[in-house]
């Protein structure tokens, strides 16, 4: 897998993450499936790998946890952003190309 090609891994999987209502203040985040993974034309092996890497619960649950560890007084993109960017810290610190 090349270095673009986790990029775009990372930028589908940040896609997905969203906020489930402004007033809640939480955020949805559900991992797609292989098929959907393949269906987006994400590299298959890094999909295999992805799927199967052992740190991807915790991945998961930290995004949704996001949440909890924001000011009340900060924005909800504000708040959006941080959740996405648990995706890239993830996968980029645990992710070899």
């Amino acid at each position: 897998m090349t270095p673009e090609e986790l990029r775009s891994v990372i930028a589908y999987l940040e896609g997905r993450v969203r906020l489930a209502d402004e007033a809640s203040r939480s955020i949805v985040f559900e991992m797609p499936s292989e098929g959907e993974l393949l269906e987006a034309g994400l590299n298959p092996e890094g999909v295999r790998r992805l799927l199967g890497a052992f740190w991807l619960p915790d991945m998961v649950s930290e995004i949704l946890e996001t949440p909890e560890f924001c000011e009340p007084e900060e924005s909800l993109e504000q708040l959006l952003g941080y959740a996405r960017d648990v995706v890239g810290e993830y996968i980029r610190k645990r992710f070899s190309l």
